[in-house]
């Protein structure tokens, strides 16, 4: 497998970026797009899962291939249940049939859908008929993959009566959820959140509307990394706001702590080094952000501090095991890391070994989470191209301000 080479970078890193929009928003207003055609979107992502959602959505094949695109695989699983006079065959990569989604294929089943697995019970492929979802309430665990939630929701209001969606136990991955309802709200959605309870009304019909999508807060993290190890450092990056629907927005308060400050500008961010580094270690939960644990994990090492991060259980289930995944690869740096099934714990290190080559896993944020280390060390990086599931454009962008 090819392994893309990286010199350490000797100078502070300087420059303006813009990066394409949030894919988490796309993919959401994708499906919307298909229930309301008069909804337009602008600047949408160019990443590899949103451009795989929009080619399924406009297939008129009886089977889809959505590879390793998660996000993809639950959204087509609750729009193909409601999608009329359709049958089809959802299927993905290898690891993809390996990833769980009988907790949503039970909730879209418990409303009426009529959905069948083709290999193993409990995950794809799958063989989706359209069929009329008559019942409109359905109870679910808080604590699963945000995604199955969003599921429903973007399909909520299509159905007769709309959906009455209860939660059991604590309800994680809040931004999240909170994006999808915002969204429907934005084109018109009734909904209502009280308690453990979501309802969200029927809509057959909305205005014209265009949604300009803000750029994403996932791809910025690499660049909040690049900042807090490069002292001096002022990084651009275009375009942001400061109310963002984003979870992974909590990234301007985290990097604050690790010596990064954030000043918003006319719809810009600007990332300067201020060399404030905490030194006592870091304590965070992130079960609202996930997707960011690796780019702070690999931060926190480079910068040679303590952290202890909880909420993780959800990385277990992503493009691979993230847990072991980081933690084989920051022991092959000189690392100590401790895992658990929802936690990790590094300890501080004085050393990083130089020209490790990182494995990627087939994970894109491997890829990325781990290029900012050349600021301390030469460093190789497996699999580079992996970095098109959500940033096709990421090493352009990296050599143009670190080189």
């Amino acid at each position: 497998m090819d392994s893309l080479k990286i010199n350490k970078i000797s100078k502070p890193v300087n420059g303006n970026i813009q990066i394409t929009g949030s894919k988490s928003e796309t993919n959401r207003l994708l499906i919307l797009q298909q229930s309301y055609p008069n909804l337009k979107i602008e600047n949408c992502s160019n990443s590899d899962d949103s451009v795989l959602l929009q080619k399924a959505l406009e297939s008129n094949s009886s089977e889809i291939n959505i590879g390793h695109a998660g996000t993809a695989m639950r959204f087509l699983t609750a729009y193909f249940s409601v999608k009329e006079n359709s049958e089809i065959i959802l299927t993905g990569s290898e690891r993809m049939k390996n990833r769980p989604i009988k907790i949503l294929v039970d909730a879209l089943r418990d409303l009426g859908a009529s959905i069948s697995y083709i290999e193993k019970d409990g995950f794809p492929p799958l063989r989706i008929k359209s069929a009329k979802l008559v019942k409109n309430e359905i109870e679910i665990d808080g604590n699963v993959s945000s995604q199955y939630i969003s599921a429903l929701l973007l399909i909520a209001p299509t159905l007769k009566r709309g959906l009455v969606l209860k939660f059991k136990g604590e309800v994680t991955s809040v931004p999240y959820i909170k994006m999808t309802l915002k969204l429907l709200d934005s084109v018109g959605i009734s909904y209502r959140w009280v308690g453990k309870t979501i309802v969200v009304s029927p809509k057959r019909a909305i205005k014209n509307k265009i949604i300009e999508i803000e750029s994403d807060w996932s791809s910025a993290s690499y660049y909040y990394s690049l900042s807090a190890l490069s002292p001096n450092s002022e990084i651009t990056l275009s375009t942001y706001k400061n109310n963002s629907l984003q979870g992974d927005s909590i990234l301007a308060t985290m990097y604050s702590r690790l010596g990064v400050e954030t000043i918003f500008e006319d719809n810009k961010l600007l990332l300067k080094n201020n060399n404030t580094v905490i030194n006592r270690g870091l304590n965070l939960n992130l079960k609202s952000a996930p997707d960011i644990a690796q780019t702070i994990v690999v931060t926190c090492f480079g910068l040679g501090i303590e952290c202890n991060i909880k909420g993780l259980h959800t990385l277990k289930i992503k493009e691979t095991d993230r847990l072991i995944a980081l933690k084989n690869e920051l022991e092959k740096l000189g690392g100590e890391i401790e895992i658990t099934n929802e936690s990790l714990h590094l300890k501080r290190s004085r050393i990083i070994n130089e020209n490790i080559c990182i494995s990627t896993y087939d994970d894109h944020r491997m890829a990325m989470a781990f290029a900012p280390l050349a600021t301390k060390v030469a460093i190789a990086i497996e699999d580079p191209n992996v970095v098109s599931k959500s940033y096709p454009n990421f090493w352009e962008d990296f050599r143009k301000i670190t080189s």
